[in-house]
């Protein structure tokens, strides 16, 4: 009977932080299938002895499909472990429809996004009552074109918190794209490099106008998240809106009001 291949968000970079769930079916896997250029090998240590382990990264799509096919066949449990979660700029789909058609059980375990780890290490929030309550996955166009309508600049005129993947070799592309939607030179704009990664995390704060020279200089060309929101710095601000849900004059399902609203 054929084995059942599971799709594992390896989550940021810190080993520690794949999911119960995702440990386990690597402490089960016959064979694991990991992005050597994106996860910590260190994520393998979860692997039982005697389990095939393979780093893709020099591999084809139609290479690892192959390689999840016949380790399918070999093995019960079956694992691609990728970076982050595997729905959010992977080749989910384009994986997944040759083990459909195969006739080859497959199934996803979510893992932590890199935006939300970025957000983590600098003590950042990417939504606040009246400030933004919208977040924005996305990334500039290099040599994969955006769809029509997604270009940077069109999203960020809306003024809420942009988490802009793959891009930070493109910098001043993003830099650009905020200019042309309004954003004020001195905006606040964080990059984080590795985020979580143990010892190899970089916290970069700058502004629109000063980014990419502060990342220069930190010599960050790779694997990092940009954020711009609006929330950016808000642990510092001298007042904040308070949320409706912890406000003692809001009444909800287990909480009636104790204050009245001035």
């Amino acid at each position: 009977m054929a084995g059942k291949v599971w799709f594992i968000g390896a989550g940021p970079g810190d080993p520690d932080l794949i999911t119960v769930k995702g440990r386990r079916l690597l402490e089960e896997a016959g064979a694991i299938l990991y992005a050597g250029s994106l996860v910590d090998q260190a994520a393998t240590r979860f692997a039982p002895a005697g389990c095939a382990i393979r780093d893709s990264k020099d591999m084809t799509l139609a290479e690892m499909t192959d390689w999840l096919l016949d380790q399918a066949a070999r093995h019960a449990t079956v694992v691609r472990l990728q970076t982050g979660d595997p729905g959010l700029y992977g080749a989910l789909i384009e994986m997944t429809r040759p083990l459909t058609a195969a006739g080859i059980a497959w199934a996803v375990v979510p893992g932590v996004s890199s935006a939300l780890a970025a957000a983590a290490a600098a003590g950042e929030t990417l939504t606040l009552p009246e400030v933004t309550q919208t977040v924005i996955l996305t990334r500039v166009a290099g040599r994969t074109p955006m769809p029509a309508g997604e270009d940077l600049a069109s999203l960020a005129a809306h003024r809420t918190t942009l988490c802009i993947f793959l891009s930070i070799t493109l910098l001043h592309r993003v830099q650009q794209a905020l200019r042309a939607a309004g954003w004020a030179e001195d905006a606040p704009i964080l990059v984080v490099q590795k985020a979580s990664w143990p010892g190899e995390e970089k916290i970069i704060r700058g502004t629109l106008a000063d980014i990419k020279q502060k990342c220069q200089a930190e010599k960050v060309a790779a694997q990092a998240m940009i954020i711009a929101s609006p929330t950016l710095g808000a642990a510092d601000w001298p007042d904040l809106t308070r949320s409706k849900l912890y406000d003692p004059s809001f009444s909800h399902r287990f909480r009636q009001a104790t204050e009245t609203s001035p």
